[in-house]
């Protein structure tokens, strides 16, 4: 009963008061970061390198809402850190770096990272960064709903994204309207 009350009190105020873990083994980038989050109001705890921030992790893991974590350190890279994340705790990550190759990103965001941003951070990105952790806890109570493991959103949804699997198996279905169902590909949106 005591969780349930505190949780009220966190999501009358948030995300004022979200506690954010901020890892990078740049001092003064680490610095920055810390005093962007500060602005925004968040609680935030920094650690220099990836082994000190999982070592905080583990000691105290309901006591952190997110994680964001420099891609490149000595250590540990942020990747290994993601991963150990993802699988010892249920945590948003969002990585950072000056590499703004497309491979690295893809390979944070495929490796779990809700979101990749690039330094130099700005205030509007660390201004959003909440939504994440709605997001997150969102997702949590969606799968408690879900339907033979089939989210119930996603069961009612119009969205592009349903469509091309509904095609694809109506083609099965019905080989005459081929010729139709090719002309309508076109008009999707490829980056669906």
């Amino acid at each position: 009963m005591t969780l349930v009350v505190d949780e009220h009190k966190m999501n009358d105020k948030f995300p004022i008061g979200m506690r954010v873990l901020a890892v990078d083994d740049d001092r003064t980038c680490l610095m920055i970061l810390e005093k962007l989050l500060l602005k925004c109001q968040y609680h935030v705890t920094t650690a220099k390198n990836a082994i000190d921030a999982l070592n905080l992790l583990r000691e105290n893991k309901k006591n952190f809402d997110l994680v964001i974590s420099n891609v490149h350190m000595p250590d540990m890279d942020g990747f290994k850190l993601l991963e150990l994340i993802g699988l010892e705790m249920d945590l948003p990550v969002i990585m950072f770096s000056v590499n703004d190759d497309l491979k690295m990103v893809m390979k944070g965001i495929t490796h779990g990272a809700c979101d990749y941003l690039l330094k130099r951070v700005r205030l509007k990105e660390v201004q959003i960064i909440w939504q994440h952790v709605i997001r997150k806890k969102k997702g949590k109570r969606s799968n408690s709903d879900s339907v033979n493991g089939i989210d119930s959103a996603v069961i009612g949804s119009s969205d592009q994204n349903v469509k091309p699997y509904r095609k694809r198996k109506d083609k099965n279905e019905n080989d005459d309207e081929e010729e139709n169902e090719d002309d309508d590909d076109d008009d999707e949106d490829p980056s669906a």
